[in-house]
């Protein structure tokens, strides 16, 4: 165990003993269900059974708004640690995980590629070169390569091309090394960490996790698509259900509409600033993110979907939620979706002055912005979002509960 990892492990069996860790409103769930209407087993559902009602059926339950929305005027927001608590260590790493829990987190958030043998494990893209030292093992100088993916050309060194066996002599490093020098003090420490790891640290301490498939078309594409690998590791530790501290999100919409009959876990639509969702642009279809956040837009996500994962962008205060000149307030949108029964998450504050709103940014020294990060967090909270994604998840805890007590 590195020293680095050891002192954050120390941090966190002293902030146990008063319970920091995690609190009675942490799922994030808009509604629940009474538990006469829970089914029980979950045993062959994911071979294609669901229980014995239809698929169809699955998908009218979870699309009706009145079971889910609790009708409050206000939510106290989850808080998703980003990469972990990326502002502070190399993100995707259980060193990064590990200190968003001790910051009081109450998701952590792992991007999941796959392995060639079909193992799933936290990168934010399946290409390695800006996440480890994969450039500096000889062995594998010859799995260089360049490949489309999700219409771009991307050159470097492949997940899907590297047993799990393989990437484990590969270490991670920082993303942003300019921005973030204080995280290269852990360059090489680390390695990359798999779905069944970063599982078990959050079950460890009590707190959820917020998966994203990461371009789920590609993969399935290649013979490795992530859902399986993914429900069945999540079942594997007892979460199949909507009450159970996990979430599963997407850009795309395809692989969400084919695992809303295959589970109760709560899905996340995300919608992004411009474009459109992969799947559907390349397959003519012209639906676009800003089609996605009118009110009819939302109603067709609730049908298999339990929220949006929102773009900053698109529901800052004085920016149009709907963007490209559609009349749709960040008030409105977030008010919207909530009446469609959907939850909102807010996607991404970042903790790196170059990354900020502008009118946000001020004279933020050595890329940190603390202060202009916590009007930020202020203002969506005071939006009535249901959750928020953050590089620093011990500030955005810190703001949420100031608001909650009324600061």
């Amino acid at each position: 165990m590195s020293k680095a990892r050891a002192g954050v492990l120390a941090v966190l069996i002293g902030i146990a003993a008063v319970g920091a860790l995690h609190h009675a409103d942490s799922t994030g769930t808009r509604s629940v269900r009474p538990a006469d209407e829970r089914s029980g087993d979950s045993t062959g559902r994911y071979a294609g059974s669901t229980d014995g009602r239809s698929a169809s059926s699955i998908t009218r339950h979870f699309a009706n708004p009145e079971a889910r929305h609790f009708g409050r005027q206000e939510v106290t927001p989850i808080v998703i640690a980003h990469r972990g608590a990326s502002a502070f260590r190399p993100e995707h790493t259980l060193l990064a995980y590990t200190v968003a829990i001790s910051m009081g987190t109450d998701y952590i958030e792992p991007d999941l590629v796959s392995t060639k043998d079909h193992v799933l494990v936290a990168r934010h893209e399946n290409e390695l070169s800006a996440t480890t030292d994969v450039a500096r093992h000889p062995e594998f100088a010859d799995r260089r390569t360049s490949k489309i993916i999700n219409g771009l050309r991307h050159t470097g060194w492949f997940t899907e091309d590297f047993t799990l066996e393989e990437l484990r002599t590969l270490r991670a490093r920082e993303r942003f090394p300019r921005e973030r020098r204080d995280n290269t003090a852990y360059d090489g420490t680390e390695r990359i960490p798999t779905l069944d790891e970063v599982v078990q640290l959050a079950q460890e301490h009590g707190v959820g996790v917020y998966a994203e498939t990461k371009f789920p078309t590609y993969f399935a594409s290649i013979g490795l698509p992530l859902e399986e690998p993914l429900l069945e590791t999540f079942a594997r530790y007892g979460w199949d259900d909507e009450r159970d501290p996990a979430f599963i999100q997407s850009f795309e919409t395809g692989n969400l509409k084919r695992l809303r009959p295959l589970t109760r876990l709560r899905l996340i639509q995300f919608v992004g600033a411009t474009g459109a969702p992969y799947d559907l642009a390349s397959a003519g279809d012209p639906l676009t993110y800003d089609d996605m956040v009118t009110p009819e837009g939302l109603r067709e996500i609730a049908r298999y979907a339990d929220g949006i994962g929102v773009v900053t962008k698109r529901i800052g205060p004085g920016d149009p939620g709907g963007l490209d000149g559609r009349p749709v307030t960040p008030v409105e949108l977030v008010r919207n979706a909530q009446q469609a029964g959907l939850l909102v998450h807010a996607t991404t504050v970042r903790k790196i002055a170059a990354r900020l709103r502008a009118d946000l940014r001020g004279e933020a020294s050595g890329g940190r912005a603390t202060e202009q990060v916590k009007r930020w967090l202020k203002r969506l909270c005071r939006l009535n979002v249901d959750g928020v994604i953050a590089d620093d998840p011990g500030l955005a805890r810190a703001v949420r509960d100031q608001l909650r007590a009324g600061g």
